[in-house]
């Protein structure tokens, strides 16, 4: 199993309502359209992320895991890496429900999306404290 950590920040503007995709960013500041941003800050980004962990989330039999968490809460999301993952976006990171793949694209196949997350949970991701994302892939 390979692992990486992200430290990212809360932020007022969270909702995370959107129904098939989930965000973390390094932007600073969003607005309420961005209905799927989680986390801001991040101190990573995907071309940030060891590179074992995303020689392996490029293969078709990655099985990753991905904690939030905020203050004594978490959420975990599962999903898949890919072949055609390139992992190479410089400010952001999406956890897809779809198979749909793009720079962007950290995860595929996942069970959550922003909106599936527990509603007190999203109520800790408005505040402008520490969030620690960490990622497990099985290969």
């Amino acid at each position: 199993m390979l692992s990486d950590t992200i430290h990212a920040k809360g932020h007022h503007n969270i909702l995370a309502t959107h129904k098939t995709t989930l965000q973390i960013t390094k932007d600073h500041q969003i607005s309420k359209r961005a209905d799927c941003i989680v986390a801001v800050s991040a101190d990573k980004s995907l071309c940030n992320l060891a590179s074992d962990v995303k020689t392996v989330l490029s293969s078709n039999t990655a099985k990753m895991q991905l904690t939030i968490r905020a203050g004594h809460m978490s959420e975990v999301i599962t999903g898949f890496g890919n072949a055609n993952l390139s992992l190479s976006d410089t400010d952001d990171m999406v956890v897809r429900k779809s198979a749909f793949i793009s720079g962007r694209t950290l995860m595929v196949g996942s069970n959550k999306a922003a909106r599936d997350l527990d509603r007190t949970f999203v109520e800790k991701l408005k505040k402008p404290e520490d969030i620690t994302i960490t990622l497990e892939i099985d290969f």
